[in-house]
């Protein structure tokens, strides 16, 4: 359920997600990267595609 969740978050909500987690690491940065902003996704489809699979065994068996 945790990583559904955190897909749901890294998919959809990439500036909060880069607000909590990294944007004290720069004084300057106003922003997340467009890298940044790419690999968030593609790891946010990771967690939600491997929590929904998770929650779908559990019920199955």
């Amino acid at each position: 359920m945790f990583l559904l969740l955190a897909g749901i978050l890294m998919l959809w909500k990439t500036t909060l997600f880069w607000s909590v987690t990294e944007r004290w690491t720069s004084k300057d940065a106003d922003e997340p990267s467009d890298l940044y902003i790419l690999n968030t996704r593609i790891g946010g489809g990771i967690c939600f595609i491997i929590g929904l699979a998770g929650i779908i065994i559990s019920i199955v068996m």
